[in-house]
């Protein structure tokens, strides 16, 4: 003891020496993983405990890789039938809520807010507040401003309605007179043209035409040869 108290010492020269000297004893893993037993258990007893929990973690493992295996082959059922993760998801979430309703907490949760309904719907105050609003909403039904108002609306509605309607006959006659026009005009042209009247009044442009034209060519031909001394090669009247 003295000798370890001397070595614990930070100035000896020796201050290394047990530490190497501990890390050369052996440990027993198993005595230091073992707890103390609790009291009222024997050796025994304890031996048992340990040796079921051995057996319960190996059966976990065991249920946990069968459980994987079972999980793949649900995938591959799954996907030979195109059900897609989304599709899963939504099943999930359609149980979940089925599940949720049928819980003892959500029907004690609704019978209460049914019981807290007929409460509230059945007491004083309730009454005394729908019977108030019943009478306000009569008495302004039955008011001589909300029946003006009333009345102003429909005549609005129906002078609405009836300058819509003015204005669409109005816009269709006008369609119709554009496309009876068009066709009288069509159809009135070729009558014009084989009239009397028509057919006189072309004789006659063309009479002043043809006059026109004719004097057009009688000064043109007078300008080239007025007295017709082009032709005729002047006399030599000098005399000898």
């Amino acid at each position: 003891m003295e000798g370890a108290s001397q070595d614990i010492n930070l100035n000896s020269p020796n201050k290394g020496l047990l530490a190497d000297a501990m890390t050369d004893v052996p440990v027993d893993s198993s005595a230091a993983a073992r707890t103390a037993a609790p009291e009222g258990l024997t050796a025994a007893e304890e031996e048992e405990l340990r040796a079921e929990i051995a057996k319960v973690e190996e059966e976990i493992g065991t249920l946990r890789q069968v459980l994987a295996a079972k999980e793949r082959h649900c995938g591959e059922l799954k996907r030979k039938l195109g059900l897609t993760p989304l599709d899963g998801l939504k099943q999930n979430l359609s149980k979940s809520w089925h599940d949720v309703q049928v819980s003892n907490a959500y029907v004690k949760t609704s019978e209460k807010l049914g019981e807290w309904n007929d409460k509230v719907t059945q007491s004083d105050l309730y009454l005394s507040a729908s019977s108030t609003l019943e009478d306000w909403n009569e008495k302004l039904t039955q008011s001589e401003a909300y029946k003006k108002t009333q009345e102003t609306l429909s005549q609005a509605g129906q002078k609405t309605s009836a300058a819509l309607s003015n204005v669409g006959s109005v816009i269709s006659r006008k369609l119709g007179d554009m496309s009876s026009y068009s066709i009288r005009h069509s159809i009135s042209m070729p009558a014009m043209r084989n009239s009397a009247t028509f057919k006189s009044f072309e004789d006659r442009v063309g009479t002043i035409k043809s006059r026109v034209v004719g004097s057009r060519e009688n000064s043109t031909d007078g300008l080239h040869s007025p007295s017709g001394a082009g032709d005729k090669p002047p006399q030599d009247n000098a005399p000898f």
